[in-house]
């Protein structure tokens, strides 16, 4: 069976130029963790996973069409054009276009949507008939997790898959509830509130029993337990919202098709990919 490859770039190049225990320039002084990482780690997750099929997904600069439902919304994200050069990931950027060229990988820098709709597009168009692994610690993608479609969180050595068994164990609900889950607990890192009182626990007890948000709303005379229910009731205009802002779907026109993502790992190291590109050469830590 074949099997794709979805990076979620932008998310992968942010751990990896945070994460990185210095700045790390290369012969003539260029900044390079970011792509450094990005590379290495990228080909610790083909090796790992021997996919057929691989894209990667940026965001592009442009407006959040979720911002029109709440202006909120990643509103406690930070302004990247007021960041210096130096701490700044975008800054590698195109060293990291010019390494997945190198490499012959697709890449999609988005125009007009999130990343997350291209890839959650390209997962449920390739899901049917391919197995899909997506690489990124976004915990949106989960609500997409299936038989066929995983979630890859890569920590090195503590790399781990996410399967349905996974979201079973960790919040007592199955994939398919999650964004609905995340609308009633909310999303700290998309600056999204939830509804007050109502955790975890208490969210995956109301999906036992409702198995929807709809279902919640439309029933919630029947939540038993008053606190709750009062929660349900003032933030109910909120909680749809949410879900609205939450829940992935196969909406967005796929940019490149099955056969041009063909890709066959030949063994190239992380070294010879940045001296392919011009960035190999005698570093130093910053």
């Amino acid at each position: 069976m074949d099997k794709l490859l979805i990076i979620d770039g932008s998310n992968l190049l942010f751990q990896m130029f945070y994460g990185m225990p210095a700045r790390i320039v290369n012969g003539e002084g260029k900044a390079i963790q970011g792509t450094l990482g990005f590379v290495g780690a990228m080909l610790k997750i083909i090796r790992r996973t021997e996919p057929s099929h691989i894209i990667a997904v940026f965001d592009g600069e442009h407006e959040n069409k979720r911002c029109e439902l709440n202006p909120e919304y990643k509103a406690n994200r930070a302004d990247y054009s007021q960041v210096s050069e130096e701490e700044n990931p975008f800054s590698q950027l195109p060293d990291v276009y010019d390494a997945l060229r190198f490499l012959g990988i697709k890449y999609i820098e988005t125009t007009d949507c999130e990343a997350d709709d291209l890839i959650a597009s390209y997962a449920m168009s390739f899901g049917q008939d391919a197995e899909v692994i997506i690489s990124s610690f976004d915990s949106d993608f989960f609500q997409l997790i299936s038989d066929k479609i995983s979630i890859l969180r890569y920590r090195g050595e503590k790399t781990m898959i996410c399967t349905p068994e996974f979201i079973a164990d960790k919040y007592g609900i199955a994939p398919r509830q999650y964004a609905d889950f995340k609308s009633l607990v909310g999303d700290y890192a998309d600056n999204i509130k939830g509804a007050e009182k109502v955790g975890p626990k208490t969210a995956a007890a109301l999906l036992g029993e409702f198995m929807t948000l709809e279902n919640i709303l439309m029933h919630i005379e029947d939540i038993k337990k008053p606190s709750i229910q009062g929660s349900i009731k003032r933030n109910a205009d909120r909680l749809k919202v949410n879900y609205q802002m939450i829940k992935l779907g196969k909406t967005e026109a796929l940019p490149y098709g099955k056969q041009e993502l063909d890709y066959c790992y030949d063994g190239i190291t992380t070294s010879e990919v940045l001296k392919g590109i011009g960035l190999k050469g005698k570093g130093r830590n910053t």
